[in-house]
């Protein structure tokens, strides 16, 4: 589909009278690949607008790519659209926003016209309908998919741990470890551990890249995610690929507190019991492997966020922004919630490492 304008978009995918009206919605603005995410409403219909770009200024962190192996490849949304691929996952209870329509406009970016999905953001979610999401995610993941398309990410993991880089110089650095907010709300104990999870890196990284694979999302957190009427939405489907099992859910659990969806003292039994619930999908669709192998994707991937700790630090003199960037949250509510979480973290590298030379991969660097 190919038209004139974005007006004529709205019209011809929306129908109604008068002028569009547009309501910017939250996302990542710092991404290349987006140039923006809108509702919008025409008459008595509504439709959400996102916009795909290799246009935007950004920096090399979150610049665009046009390797379509890259973590931020910027066609991959509107492929796993056209491919079908996001609809996958809908027999277990997971489901993409649907398509209304794709436009190719005439300056090379790519508009994704789709669903308005009603229902609650899983952001304000209770933890039964978190856990029941977690199943649902084994399911999806033991039904399998061979992330064999050539548009989707490889190596993700490793693209994305490598390119966040702020503050690295700062994890041996007393000065930045005795900063108010640094030193009255991590817990002790963090910074040894966040040095070693540093030096272990490149071994948590061969660990995650030789679990057995499965098609992810990788960047499944309840920003991400919806509820509307059974089923689970997921949103942002820009990163897709190759990933171990495990891997979003190593991802969907810590965030759920990193953002403060979740209070960090309810981590533990959450994660505990949302690890039985991915397990039980992986089993009801088949998956008969050995679980500790699944054990140890969820806890080497604490490798993702090796970055957070670094760029904490760095950042802890600055005023405290939400994501997206349009309001403040408590600098002292943030760092207390983020250590306690990354102490857990720090428990799951510590899980990894004693597990897989028991299951036949080499010993951690600093274990030996």
């Amino acid at each position: 589909m190919l038209v004139a304008s974005p007006d004529t978009e709205a019209r011809e995918i929306l129908g109604g009278a008068g002028r569009p009206v547009l309501e910017p919605l939250v996302h990542n603005p710092k991404n290349g690949v987006t140039a923006g995410v809108w509702r919008v409403r025409r008459g008595e219909r509504t439709a959400v607008l996102k916009v795909l770009t290799c246009r935007k200024e950004a920096d090399g962190r979150w610049a665009a790519s046009d390797d379509p192996r890259h973590w931020n490849y910027w066609r991959r949304e509107a492929h796993v659209y056209d491919s079908g691929l996001a609809r996958h996952w809908q027999p277990y209870g997971i489901r993409a926003p649907r398509l209304l329509a794709r436009v190719d406009r005439p300056d090379g970016d790519i508009a994704l016209w789709l669903e308005d999905v009603p229902g609650e953001p899983a952001t304000a979610w209770p933890l039964a309908r978190h856990i029941e999401h977690a199943r649902r995610l084994g399911a999806a993941h033991g039904a399998g998919e061979p992330a064999c398309r050539p548009w989707l990410s490889r190596r993700f993991l490793r693209q994305y741990v490598s390119a966040n880089t702020l503050g690295q110089e700062l994890l041996d650095d007393a000065a930045a470890w005795a900063q108010p907010l640094v030193r009255d709300h991590f817990p002790p104990g963090l910074r040894t551990a966040m040095v070693r999870l540093r030096h272990d890196r490149e071994w948590f990284l061969h660990i995650m890249e030789s679990l057995p694979r499965t098609f992810a999302h990788l960047d499944m957190w309840p920003a991400n995610v919806r509820s509307s009427g059974p089923d689970s939405v997921a949103f942002d489907w820009a990163f897709p690929g190759d990933g171990a099992l495990g891997e979003d859910l190593g991802n969907y659990l810590p965030d759920s507190v990193f953002d403060l969806f979740v209070p960090a003292d309810r981590l533990p039994e959450y994660a505990t019991a949302a690890y039985e619930a991915y397990l039980h999908g992986l089993r009801e669709t088949g998956w008969r492997g050995d679980e500790r192998l699944v054990r140890l994707g969820v806890c080497a991937s604490a490798v993702k966020y090796d970055w957070l700790t670094a760029l904490m630090l760095a950042r802890a003199g600055e005023e405290q922004l939400d994501y997206g960037g349009a309001g403040t949250v408590s600098p002292e509510l943030r760092y207390r919630e983020r250590g306690k979480a990354l102490a857990f973290l720090a428990g799951w590298a510590a899980e990894a490492r004693t597990l897989a030379p028991l299951l036949g991969f080499p010993e951690a660097p600093s274990g030996r």
